[in-house]
């Protein structure tokens, strides 16, 4: 089978990238399989995400020399751009804490090759979940944390992100807050699930809180973490209607649903690479 390659690039807006980068594929019999591309008006920014595969004798031999001849265009445009195989995955690691359900679906989504990233180690502050992740073969680092020693405990998150190549640090329901510095660190890299409820209820217990204000909407958010908490760009988001009938278990049991899905869609688009930042804001090529 024919390796595809997915390009994705971003620039100040302007006439000729679109048929520079078609003209450029076709210079070197490349058949495009899916081209997407977006205009931002108001900041006068460009995202596009091209997926291709060689369809000639003019394609070049690999990937590094196809990077090399397309970095003349990269520079005539000014693009901000990468360029990678598509049967590559990216290596991830998973945060979790005490609740299973989306470390659960990602591990089964991952184990039925549903979900296109290698998981390469999961972490986490309690040891509820080592069974689980052993049991689907992948390695897990019990890392407690305090107030004493959180920044030695992030420090060895990033060891293990270093050691295992990671491109992503997923939050699947770890109940800590990053420190504003690995926030920083990993801007654009680490994605973090949370509940969605109009109205908004943050801190303990939000189900039950929910509950006694009667809500109509129970949702999930996906999205990158930033220093402000749960305020970074949004990938993705998901509603469920409820009604007075739905107790608090049955608002848990939604929710976890929900956000399970949401989640699994995130990280999927991000190992897709369809994902690409746009100030605090995402553009993503579904």
């Amino acid at each position: 089978m024919t390796e595809n390659y997915i390009l994705t690039l971003t620039a100040a807006d302007r006439v000729g990238i679109v048929a520079a980068v078609a003209g450029f594929l076709a210079d070197h019999d490349g058949f495009i399989l899916d081209s997407q591309q977006y205009a931002d008006l108001e900041l006068g920014r460009f995202f596009m995400r091209v997926e291709f595969k060689a369809a000639g004798e003019r394609f070049p031999a690999s990937l590094e020399q196809l990077s090399e001849k397309f970095a003349a265009i990269g520079e005539q445009y000014a693009l901000d751009w990468t360029l990678n195989s598509g049967a590559h995955k990216p290596n991830v690691v998973i945060a979790v804490s005490k609740g299973s359900h989306c470390l659960n679906d990602l591990l089964h989504r991952r184990k039925t090759g549903a979900l296109p990233v290698n998981i390469a180690a999961v972490v986490s502050n309690h040891e509820t979940l080592r069974d689980l992740t052993e049991w689907h073969g992948v390695a897990f680092h019990y890392l407690p944390v305090t107030d004493e020693n959180r920044a030695e405990q992030e420090q060895a998150i990033l060891g293990i992100m270093d050691k295992t190549q990671a491109d992503y640090l997923i939050l699947a329901r770890y109940m800590q807050i990053l420190s504003d510095d690995l926030s920083t660190r990993l801007a654009g890299r680490c994605i973090n699930i949370h509940h969605s409820f109009l109205p908004g209820f943050k801190g303990a217990k939000p189900y039950h809180r929910a509950h006694e204000r009667g809500v109509k909407l129970i949702g999930a958010t996906a999205h990158f973490v930033s220093a402000d908490l749960d305020e970074g760009p949004i990938i993705e988001q998901a509603v469920e209607r409820v009604d007075h009938r739905a107790s608090v278990d049955d608002l848990i049991r939604i929710g976890r649903d929900i956000e399970s899905q949401v989640l699994a869609k995130a990280v999927k688009w991000a190992g897709e690479r369809r994902i690409l930042l746009n100030g605090n804001r995402t553009v993503v090529f579904r």
